[in-house]
């Protein structure tokens, strides 16, 4: 097996994104990682850990790239992915900067993938929140509807799976095409993944284990969510058609019960009636927009 980067995108989380890069060259096995950290176009300083005289680690260490803007989730893992493979790395392993890796995480995915070469798309670990609890918006999906639910499990075949410690070998990324950049952010994780599995089986190894720090561990609720927040499930509903449209029947299908599921959330909320029917129509227009957006996949050269 050969060299692998372990992709961090970040945006303005200096902190956070320190004990993540350390987490990471921190790993234990016979083979780790190299970093290439993807920044986002950071105003926090975040360049001042990886560039001047105060630096916090060395070239050798850590590769540093700056976006020069904020291209989302997407935009930033495309980014990173195409940088690694120009720079000659045969596997990526990619995370967001509030992901900590345990210090087996990536040897535990290293020893499927040494032993299992060209039988997979991708594999991906088990995601904690940082109570210890399973991580809800990280569990990988057996099928298109249906989440993993038995962990007790070594290797479980899955579907779709979170960019949260996502292991995959470039010349799949070649054969399949970069993430949508146009995602900008939600469900670009749940696409990428399905156009992985619907040509090669993926695999759940819950022995790798790795802690998601992020705020509150519950999914996106439209009908719940702040203010600052709501703009973004324009984002979701539109990229959730192109994912389920894929599908055929079986996606319309689940889209046909799910959207009208969202709707009642809101309608049943403690809203305003001008506040539901702004909730309502986001998600409706995002859903049109959805039926007209055929984003193409950009090839690495």
């Amino acid at each position: 097996m050969d060299k692998t980067a372990a992709i961090i995108l970040t945006y303005n989380r200096k902190e956070i994104l320190k004990s993540c890069v350390d987490a990471v060259l921190g790993q234990k096995g016979s083979v780790t990682p190299d970093v290439i950290v993807v920044d986002n176009g950071s105003t926090d300083g975040t360049h001042l850990l990886f560039e001047g005289n105060e630096a916090c680690y060395s070239s050798e260490d850590v590769k540093y790239f700056n976006t020069g803007a904020n291209t989302g989730c997407a935009g930033g893992f495309s980014f990173g992915m195409r940088k690694a493979a120009g720079l000659g790395y045969d596997y990526v392993w990619i995370m967001d900067d509030d992901c900590i890796p345990s210090e087996t995480a990536f040897g535990k995915l290293y020893e499927y993938a040494s032993a299992h070469e060209g039988e997979y798309g991708f594999l991906c670990s088990k995601v904690l929140w940082k109570d210890g609890s399973i991580s809800i918006i990280n569990v990988p999906r057996e099928t298109l509807v249906r989440n993993v639910k038995d962990m007790d499990r070594e290797i479980i075949p899955v579907t779709m799976a979170s960019f949260a410690s996502l292991f995959i070998p470039v010349s799949v990324i070649r054969d399949v095409g970069l993430p949508y950049r146009e995602f900008f952010i939600w469900t670009d994780d749940w696409e990428y993944t399905r156009r992985i599995s619907s040509k090669y089986p993926c695999m759940f190894i819950t022995d790798s284990v790795v802690t998601h720090y992020i705020k509150a561990n519950s999914k996106a609720d439209i009908a719940s969510a702040s203010e600052e927040r709501l703009h973004r499930f324009r984002y979701l509903y539109r990229n959730d058609v192109v994912l389920y449209r894929r599908e055929g029947l079986k996606g319309f299908a689940y889209e046909a019960v799910r959207l009208p599921f969202h709707l009642a959330r809101i309608a049943l909320s403690g809203h305003s009636m001008r506040e539901k029917k702004r909730r309502a129509g986001i998600l409706i227009n995002g859903t049109i927009e959805g039926l007209s957006f055929y984003p193409i996949p950009e090839r690495l050269p």
